[in-house]
């Protein structure tokens, strides 16, 4: 990747999401040299844990340690029926959450989100969980990363979308009960098109350039009692549109939005960014394993475009009270 390429990346981010990812500053060249460096072994080696002894011998042992405990991270991994989610103990949000719909999938209609409740989820450890009291008069609704109404198919899919660990605090108005709803839909949509559609989606944490001295520096809220649930600057969705075929095309899609209100006019075209920024920014990777024969850009593939539909207005129709917040 040029420079020039570099920065423009930088430049759809800043415009589109309100802060350009740092992570897009690195070359491709950089991350070549990267990905190819030897692999270190982990130091949560299980001979390690197991022993308390460092592997090499040496004047000093400081995987001796282990013998008291391992320090992390964890990032705990849970699947249940409707998604897989790795969570951010330090940051209690999710690192990420995939999920799969297809059009047999969202044609179910056999669960019904008034009978959901938001959970704490009992699997992370107390010190290290989202607490419900920790989103009261946040400002914040309680945001889904896989949506409850990707999750009809069952009653227990649906009330698992409401673990806090499927959460993260975002805008309300304009944004989770808006722009970001009629994301989802869109996502829903395209099994209109494709018979298997796979979503990842979680939070970004990105930097601003500080107008008084011109220094990236990472900002962000917190919320809760004590503050410790991170309020995230952006979220990304990474969409993979499958042909349905075996060793098939793959139809992928990449986007960055910011935690704030969006008007609906905006095209959803300004919020897509290549596939590597969303790595750079949040280090993950999504497409190791994906031949690049094998892959296609979404949005030359299908119109990428929101339907603006009022979210408060479907649930009064539903005699629903608005459940986000």
């Amino acid at each position: 990747m040029s420079k020039k390429t570099t920065l423009a990346i930088v430049a759809v981010l800043s415009a589109a999401s309100g802060a350009a990812a740092a992570a897009a500053l690195y070359s491709s060249s950089e991350r070549t040299r990267i990905s190819r460096a030897k692999p270190v072994s982990s130091p949560a080696s299980p001979d390690i844990l197991r022993t308390g002894k460092a592997l090499l011998t040496g004047p000093v042992d400081p995987a001796g340690l282990f013998q008291y405990g391992f320090p992390g991270p964890v990032n705990d991994l849970a699947t249940r029926h409707s998604l897989v989610s790795s969570f951010d103990r330090r940051l209690r949000n999710p690192v990420w959450v995939a999920e799969h719909i297809t059009p047999e999938s969202l044609a179910l209609k056999n669960a019904d989100r008034k009978y959901s409740s938001f959970m704490e989820d009992e699997a992370v450890p107390p010190k290290f969980r989202a607490k419900l009291t920790d989103y009261f008069r946040s400002g914040y609704d309680r945001g889904h990363q896989v949506p409850a109404a990707d999750a009809r198919f069952s009653q227990e899919a649906m009330d698992e979308t409401f673990y806090l660990t499927n959460m993260c605090p975002q805008v309300g108005n304009g944004f989770n009960r808006d722009y970001w709803s009629h994301f989802e839909d869109f996502c829903r949509r395209l099994t209109q098109t494709y018979p298997s559609v796979r979503i990842v989606t979680g939070p970004l944490y990105l930097p601003r350039r500080d107008p008084t001295d011109g220094k990236w520096r990472v900002s962000y809220e917190v919320v809760g009692n004590p503050p410790n649930v991170a309020v995230p600057t952006h979220f990304y969705k990474v969409i993979f549109a499958e042909d349905g075929k075996t060793g098939g095309n793959v139809s992928l899609g990449a986007f960055v939005l910011p935690n704030a209100s969006i008007h609906n006019d905006k095209p959803l075209t300004d919020f897509e960014v290549p596939i590597e920024a969303v790595e750079r920014a949040s280090g993950l990777e999504f497409t190791e394993k994906l031949p690049l024969e094998r892959r296609k850009r979404l949005c030359a593939e299908v119109n990428c475009s929101i339907i603006v539909r009022q979210f408060e207005d479907r649930q009064k129709v539903k005699g629903l009270p608005s459940p986000r917040r």
